[in-house]
């Protein structure tokens, strides 16, 4: 029960925090894509982040990298998947070559470090100057977002958006409490749960942990297939799959190392091929596009990953 009420909790302060900061950008005039990327994308991400703050304090290393692994893999494949089957969702050349090979970036990039593949510290640990490492391409990837953000919101949008700067400061801050409350609620009673069903910390964070803080993306993301609204779609996605690895990970390992199991490994490198699999499937076939049929071949793979894991109980 106390599981369950930190995910409302969470997903109810997320949604405060998105919604007010989205509304506070579009007053500054910034661009979809650029909302989907920043705003947005680390709204959404937020429950991973506090969820990962707690974990790392209490050293429980399958839950933060299963954590934001999870997450990944659930937003690639359930949520555009799903995003897809409503509408097809259509992108950029520039989210294309630019915005997703970020996201294969930062799955090849915790995958090396994971696997001490720059011998900077202990096999089969994120240390902490692997930690900056992560924050340093988090800084590139937000350096990048900048240049691309455009000035140019409907006048429209602007006068119906009218409420003041410190109405949305207060929800930003109500949103944040509620995360805080929900993410120690939701560390606490999943390894509570694990323990006492006998499941590793790392199965339940996989699963559903990284499916409850991922209920804030798929929120988002399905709303904008609905209003046909692709940018803010994809952008949320691939900002928050960039988030999670580069500014989580990194932050989680700086306040604690991260130890990664064999099992741990074995979904980074599921990250990496789904990460690969999204590029292929926008460049196959005309208008670089996610149709229905595509969708559901997102979302097949997601459940023979599912069962394939469960087996390992």
């Amino acid at each position: 029960m106390l599981l369950v009420i930190g995910f409302i909790l969470l997903i109810f302060g997320a949604n405060r925090l998105v919604d007010s900061s989205s509304l506070l950008a579009k007053r500054l005039g910034v661009s979809d894509i650029a909302i989907g990327l920043t705003i947005v994308a680390f709204g959404t991400s937020s429950p991973e982040l506090v969820v990962n703050i707690f974990a790392s304090v209490n050293k429980n290393s399958d839950i933060v990298l299963g954590n934001i692994i999870g997450s990944n893999i659930f937003n690639i494949l359930i949520i555009l998947g799903i995003s897809a089957i409503i509408y097809p969702i259509n992108i950029n050349k520039n989210t294309l070559f630019k915005e997703i090979p970020f996201t294969i970036i930062s799955a090849v990039l915790i995958f090396i470090l994971s696997n001490n593949l720059f011998v900077i510290e202990n096999d089969y640990i994120i240390s902490r100057k692997e930690g900056i490492i992560l924050l340093l391409f988090f800084a590139m990837f937000l350096y990048y977002t900048f240049t691309i953000m455009k000035k140019g919101v409907d006048k429209e949008e602007a006068l119906i958006n009218n409420k003041g700067v410190l109405y949305h400061l207060f929800f930003i801050i109500l949103g944040i409490i509620l995360l805080t409350i929900g993410g120690k609620l939701i560390v606490d009673d999943a390894t509570s749960l694990a323990t006492k069903l006998g499941i590793s910390q790392r199965m339940i964070a996989i699963t559903i942990v990284a499916f409850g803080t991922s209920l804030p993306e798929l929120a988002t993301s399905v709303v904008a297939a609905i209003k046909k609204n692709s940018d803010i779609a994809v952008g949320n996605i691939l900002g928050s799959n960039v988030f999670n690895i580069f500014f989580i990970g990194g932050l989680s390992a700086i306040i604690n190392p991260v130890k990664v199991s064999k099992g741990g490994n074995f979904d980074l490198i599921i990250n990496i091929v789904i990460t690969v699999i999204l590029f292929l499937l926008f460049i196959t076939g005309k208008k670089m596009k996610l149709g229905k049929l595509k969708g559901s071949i997102l979302v097949l793979i997601y459940i023979l990953y599912v069962i394939y894991i469960l087996k390992g109980i």
